[in-house]
């Protein structure tokens, strides 16, 4: 089986700048797409500009997409109408429209590759012809020239589906090398392996990092999956997703970029490589840290892909980590209790090539004391019936495990783990996680550093995983996604 690293960072990785000021304009966190863009901008209106990023340069969502620049997105502008009104749904769309044509202008100015595609919103079955009708019929309502077709050039079963002409994939790591390269121009930094772990909560702008120092800015721009900082509780309102894709060769792969309008999510599209043409394929999403094995669900995407695309070869997979908010909605600007300074991106819901440059756009005037037209809609929206309802169900779920994971902890005893296994049980007064990964034996303190809860070992990336609000850490607890900041405590039985 391949190892998890997903196609578009099979490549070396993108070097960083050192860290040389303590003074800046701007302190952008996260190195992603939002990130890059928002940093970009700025420096192009004349402002010192750095951005921070704990990992690797398009480590978490920018570098495990499936690479969809489109309009058509699922369900999701029929979702949004069933909870918000037609404005704001339209101001949504509007906002994912510029945020589409400025990502693939920028493309085609500094010599980045993509491939034109129609975007499809299929029904698999009857059980979902409903909801692919009901975004087709949403598209229509919000101006989208979308088209029925009952039947698709796929070996699959469907019931016909919504299609979008004229939308993009690309590789979205090329997108991130060309920001970059392009930030350095404009006299911006990139600096990777520092991670920030707080602000001062009063006075000017002052951001710490994990080595203790500390970077005096104006303004601090989240551009992280989650936000970092506690104080606006947006953990609260996000629900975290983790997602699968594998990349195919020898596989007739379809000219469309399809996702599937029900349960279970297929993810179809064609990608170019080294290699030549291949296939990709996706879905199996499911909350962060709740289900018995991440493996499973690469599996099950396997017997798919070998039922329907027969002789296909496996050449990379991998998964990646969303974030939704009740509504749909992206939650971007000012964050609360963040004195006008402090800046938030994220809930893109899986859709972050559009929509993570749409949050890069409106920061920017934001900071300069404007705002796109689409997102006061979007900002001033009010919480109706239905999104308070996903907040609860949320929040029930995060208590439900808080609790009874830990108490199913205190039940087990700690085995010894084979390679490439964890568990998670009592030992002493504490539950404690051990893993074996590469020969080496890790144990550590089982509760998440960010509020407490019990992780679960997730046997596709061999991490601990967090089912409260998503973070995630290496076998041996360090830090891999927020909102923890802090490594976990190691156990002396490690």
């Amino acid at each position: 089986m391949t190892s998890l690293l997903s196609l578009w960072r099979d490549r070396r990785p993108i070097q960083s700048d050192e860290l040389t000021g303590v003074q800046y304009d701007d302190v952008v966190v996260g190195a992603g797409l939002t990130g890059l863009t928002t940093a970009l901008l700025l420096a192009r209106s004349g402002r010192r500009v750095v951005v921070l990023e704990a990992r690797e340069i398009g480590a978490v969502a920018t570098g495990n997409t499936t690479g969809k620049v489109s309009l058509l997105q699922g369900t999701r502008l029929s979702r949004i109408l069933e909870r918000q009104s037609e404005k704001v749904a339209a101001a949504y769309v509007e906002a994912n429209l510029e945020g589409q044509a400025w990502l693939l202008r920028f493309c085609e100015d500094h010599g980045v590759p993509f491939d034109r595609r129609p975007a499809v919103t299929y029904a698999h079955d009857d059980s979902s012809l409903d909801a692919a009708r009901a975004e087709h019929a949403a598209a229509e309502q919000l101006g989208l020239p979308v088209r029925w077709e009952t039947e698709l050039d796929v070996p699959f079963p469907h019931r016909g589906g919504t299609v979008l002409e004229h939308q993009a994939q690309l590789d979205a790591m090329d997108v991130l090398a060309a920001l970059v390269t392009e930030l350095r121009r404009e006299g911006g930094a990139v600096v990777t392996g520092a991670r920030i772990t707080g602000a001062s909560l009063t006075g000017p702008i002052s951001a710490t990092l994990e080595d203790g120092r500390h970077l005096d800015a104006e303004n601090l721009v989240l551009a992280t999956g989650t936000p970092i900082l506690d104080r606006s509780l947006y953990f609260a309102k996000l629900e975290p997703q983790r997602s699968y894709a594998l990349a195919f060769r020898h596989a007739e792969a379809p000219e469309q970029m399809l996702l599937s309008a029900g349960p279970p999510t297929r993810s179809v599209r064609d990608a170019q490589s080294d290699s030549g043409r291949l296939l990709l394929v996706g879905g199996e999403g499911h909350p962060v840290g709740r289900t018995r094995s991440p493996r499973e669900h690469l599996d099950t995407l396997r017997r798919w892909t070998d039922r329907w695309y027969p002789g296909a070869e496996e050449t990379h997979a991998w998964s990646a980590q969303d974030y939704s908010t009740p509504d749909g909605i992206p939650f971007v600007g000012a964050m609360p209790r963040g004195r006008g300074h402090i800046y938030v991106a994220t809930g893109y819901g899986k859709w972050g090539l559009t929509n993570g440059v749409a949050a890069a756009l409106s920061i920017t005037q934001q900071v300069h004391g404007q705002m796109p037209t689409w997102q006061k809609p979007m900002s001033r929206r009010v919480t109706r019936p239905s999104g308070a309802l996903t907040v609860g169900r949320l929040n029930a779920a995060v208590g439900l495990h808080l609790v009874g994971d830990l108490l199913a902890a205190e039940a087990r005893s700690v085995p010894e783990p084979d390679e490439g296994e964890g568990s998670v049980g009592r030992r002493g007064v504490l539950p404690v996680g051990t893993a074996k990964v590469d020969g080496r034996r890790c144990s550590v303190v089982a509760l998440c550093s960010h509020l407490g809860g019990t992780l679960s070992w997730n046997d596709a990336e061999k991490s601990w995983d967090c089912p409260l609000h998503g973070s995630r850490f290496t076998a041996d607890g360090e830090v891999l996604e927020g909102p923890a900041t802090r490594a976990l405590r190691t156990h002396a039985g490690s």
